[in-house]
């Protein structure tokens, strides 16, 4: 990561340009544009200064016209020139961050869930969307602009010197002053521009989180609460962009004001030379203020074009520090599971999500093939971890899971995971079409398929009667559905993945009596032959369920039916049973 004192990070900088090796082409062409409109640069004021000495002062317009014929040329070139430099610049920024993005996003896909359970998501979205978008400037509004700059300086401080040491030494008096300014304030704006994206990144993460919550803010009556907050985010916001402001506000007038020193010292020597007779003549003089002009200009560009390339280096820190996370599930297995058999088993298994506090404290089950069981316990007590662990959304402190006898390890991840369904308590649906929902795009899934899917556990009525049916739009996170259509929806999207596999967390505290009847019934149907892992809310579900698994504290306590576990005396289950489902029962 870059130190935030460091004016310029060249290292970050090899990395970030070898992103353009697959565009060497373009690269090698915008830097041959940079180099012709540097030399352009000073023919311009060479042929003012002989329009003046050899046809305005003599008054010969003809060679007057001569000398304006060859400007407009000149003009000419330097427009196309500056045009074919603008476009391929951007064009390279843009393939560039492309490039970053896709990368990025491909390796977020692969982050294990651990991740996301410390990473905002709206902090996520600024490096994702924000930060990378501002990479593109470095090189459309940054690195090649600055070169162009440096090349024209480079070349109008040869050309003068070339023909006029005397009055070079005057301009040349006045750069210092300009260049260590521009030092100062490049240092002094790299501190700014990183506060500028701390703040950004906390506006965007507090903006998007109250928003996907904003249901809870409005039952417990928290927006004046949240508005004030969000105005003390906002004024920090606001200080740190000033800042950048406050240091703009003082180096402009300055490199202006020595752009205008140095003006008036060339008419004033050059002037009292011409005057006198000297070898200094009005049309060098005009020439030499055109090209300060010209000189100062670019410097003070530089330093503008160095913020946004310090802010372009910001960005790209921080998007190097999502590349550079290590927060991957290993997928090193080379076991392919064409078709599982569906034997499950966990042997002394351990698990924490944080280190220092296990969550699963060495439990050892095994499930059969087609058969189903189910998890029951208090709130906390490990239930949903093992659907977790499962699926390799995170890896296992110590022990080991296997299924048809081979550790999960072994399997690779895509194979491992296509044999498993997962419908979850909380289902997510994305801002799209039900059926696209439910195939999740998969090519190899047809919208008969999905029909006559939804027809087997008995959800076609209940789409059907939606607004465009299959094709109805639950826009985002399913908000116009209800938690029980959802979750039928969710039934539906892991029957028509054919798995061998089932796991489901089938809560229905919210669901009302007619969805929890379909939900019932389509849970009977998708888990018929299956091997299921249900964590089970319902005590239809606990009754037949082929073994029962009663955890507590992260362990498993009690294994059995429902009826040999309800025998047992003062036993873990036969409690939970009459507090939770007893009442269940009776209706």
């Amino acid at each position: 990561m870059a130190a935030s004192g460091k004016a310029f990070d060249f290292k970050l900088f090899k990395r970030l340009l070898a992103y353009t090796n697959a565009y060497r082409l373009t690269f090698y062409f915008v830097g041959f544009a940079a180099i012709v409109m540097s030399g352009l640069s000073i023919l311009q004021p060479a042929l003012l200064r002989q329009a003046i000495d050899n046809s305005i002062i003599p008054q010969d317009g003809e060679g007057l016209m001569f000398y304006i014929i060859l400007m407009i040329a000149v003009l000419i070139l330097d427009v196309i020139f500056q045009f074919a430099f603008i476009f391929y610049a951007n064009w390279l920024g843009q393939s560039v961050i492309k490039d970053i993005r896709v990368k990025l996003f491909r390796l977020m896909l692969s982050f294990q869930m651990r991740y996301y359970d410390k990473s905002a998501v709206g902090r996520l979205t600024t490096r994702a969307v924000n930060d990378i978008e501002t990479i593109s400037s470095i090189f459309s509004q940054g690195l090649f602009m600055i070169i162009s700059d440096l090349l024209k300086m480079l070349v109008i401080m040869g050309f003068m010197l070339y023909q006029s040491w005397r009055l070079s030494l005057i301009v040349f008096a006045i750069l210092p002053i300009i260049l260590y300014a521009t030092r100062v304030f490049q240092r002094a704006m790299k501190t700014a521009f990183e506060e500028v994206r701390n703040q950004v990144a906390n506006l965007n993460s507090f903006v998007q989180e109250r928003i996907t919550g904003m249901k809870i803010v409005q039952i417990f009556t928290r927006e004046e609460t949240e508005y004030e907050r969000f105005q003390q985010i906002n004024e920090k916001h606001k200080k740190a962009w000033i800042k950048t402001v406050w240091y703009n506000s003082i180096f402009f007038p300055i490199a202006e004001m020595s752009s205008s020193v140095a003006i008036g010292m060339i008419a004033w020597y050059g002037g009292l030379n011409a005057a006198e007779g000297g070898v200094i003549t009005v049309g060098l003089i005009a020439m030499f203020i055109q090209l300060s002009q010209m000189l100062f200009r670019p410097l003070r560009q530089i330093a503008d074009k160095f913020n946004t390339l310090q802010m372009g280096m910001v960005a790209a820190n921080r998007v190097f520090g999502i590349l550079d996370t290590k927060s991957h599930i290993q997928d090193h297995g080379t076991v392919e599971m064409c078709r599982s058999e569906g034997l499950i088993e966990f042997d002394n298994v351990h698990f924490g999500y944080n280190d220092d506090e296990e969550v699963i404290k060495g439990i050892s089950f095994m499930v059969n093939p087609g058969e189903t069981v189910a998890i029951v316990g208090a709130t906390g007590a490990g239930k949903s971890t093992i659907i977790n662990l499962l699926s390799r959304f995170y890896e296992i402190n110590a022990g080991e899971i296997r299924i048809d006898g081979i550790n999960t390890k072994e399997y690779t991840l895509s194979s491992l995971r296509k044999q498993i369904a997962v419908v979850l308590q909380d289902v997510f649906l994305f801002a799209d079409s039900i059926v696209n929902n439910i195939t999740l795009n998969d090519p190899g899934i047809s919208e008969a398929d999905v029909i006559s899917a939804a027809k087997e556990i008995g959800v076609h009525k209940f789409i059907e009667s939606l607004p465009d049916g299959y094709r109805y739009n639950v826009q985002e996170r399913g908000t116009t559905l209800s938690s029980g259509q959802r979750q039928l929806i969710a039934f539906l999207r892991a029957y028509v993945s054919n798995p061998e596999i089932l796991v489901l967390d089938e809560a229905t505290s919210s669901v009302d009596s007619y969805s929890e009847e379909m939900i019932q019934k389509a849970t009977e149907k998708i888990t018929h032959g299956r091997t299921s892992i249900v964590i089970a809310h319902r005590l239809a579900t606990i009754k037949k369920a082929d073994k029962i698994l009663v955890m507590e504290a992260g362990k498993i306590v009690e294994t059995g039916t429902h009826s040999e576990l309800l025998k047992r005396e003062d036993g873990h289950y036969r409690n939970l049973y009459e507090v939770q489902f007893m009442a269940e029962e009776m209706l």
